[in-house]
């Protein structure tokens, strides 16, 4: 014998069956506009993964779909045509040198352009995004280039670096005067006295002028100035790498710390170091 549907007087639909506390459920069918929809996306699924790429065969293949589409096929085109059309200012970049470069309006404003990316990407992790340096990284955006700040000198600096395996690559290191036991501790202090005097904060030590003259002149000059060609700082413009308290001073002295820059020419093409170099010349305005 067939069971009876109930139906609900008011609506006439029938229900589930089900009543709890005196509540029961219609069983309103769904509306066939909504059913429709339902079997068109199942429909264009089916189609989706017969056309397209979709499902992963084992670790390192998948289906590849009827036509053939590869987003990462879309990517290299899209890479291509922007190689093409960059080609001819690239050509350009390699065949002048940074200081005709940086003379040409239009080099000029690619150049920023592109050494601004390419400075975000490869230096800012050290330099910080705006150059500005932190301790024991250089600041690029004051006037104060430890190994000279004009174009070429810049350039030499981001090819091939500072203090690693390269033989081009910027090459000093300060003694370790108290470690080695050339100086002892009070003679490091005074030594700290008059490094600060020279920068202008606090009174000179004689004692410490004259082992400045003995042991730090040769690198940092007589008056402090320094030596681009060494890479020996200037002491008297308050610059400090490593901090510029007195303890900060007299620890660099008794056992320097040494900065390590790689050398860029093998990540970076001729016309990308160039772009580099423009843009860190002119965030501390070069010399």
């Amino acid at each position: 014998m067939a069971e009876q549907k109930e139906v609900d007087r008011l609506t006439g639909t029938e229900t589930t069956g089900h009543e709890w506390d005196g509540i029961k459920e219609l069983n309103t069918p769904l509306p066939r506009w909504w059913l429709y929809v339902f079997y068109a996306t199942i429909l264009f699924s089916v189609v989706w993964v017969i056309l397209y790429p979709a499902w992963p065969i084992g670790l390192s293949d998948y289906t590849k779909g009827v036509i053939g589409y590869s987003a990462r096929a879309d990517l290299m085109r899209d890479l291509e045509a922007q190689r093409a059309e960059r080609a001819v200012w690239r050509e350009r970049f390699e065949a002048q040198e940074v200081a005709e470069i940086a003379r040409d309006p239009d080099l000029l404003q690619f150049a920023m352009a592109g050494g601004r990316v390419l400075f975000a990407d490869n230096c800012a992790p050290c330099h910080g995004s705006g150059g500005a340096g932190a301790p024991g990284f250089p600041n690029l955006v004051d006037d104060n280039w430890m190994w000279g700040g004009t174009l070429e000198e810049i350039h030499h600096t981001v090819v091939y670096g500072v203090r690693n395996d390269h033989p081009e690559a910027r090459m000093s290191e300060m003694p370790a005067y108290g470690t080695l036991g050339i100086l002892e501790r009070d003679e490091i202090a005074a030594v700290a006295d008059h490094v600060l005097h020279l920068a202008g904060r606090g009174e000179d030590d004689p004692r410490g002028r004259e082992i400045f003259a003995e042991q730090c002149a040769a690198c940092h000059g007589d008056a402090g100035k320094g030596l681009a060609e060494l890479g020996a700082p200037d002491l008297t413009n308050n610059i400090w790498l490593f901090g510029g308290t007195r303890q900060d001073i007299i620890a660099q002295i008794r056992q320097p710390r040494h900065g390590v820059m790689p050398y860029w020419f093998e990540r970076l093409g001729e016309a990308e170091l160039k772009q580099v170099t423009i843009y860190v010349h002119a965030l501390g305005g070069g010399q």
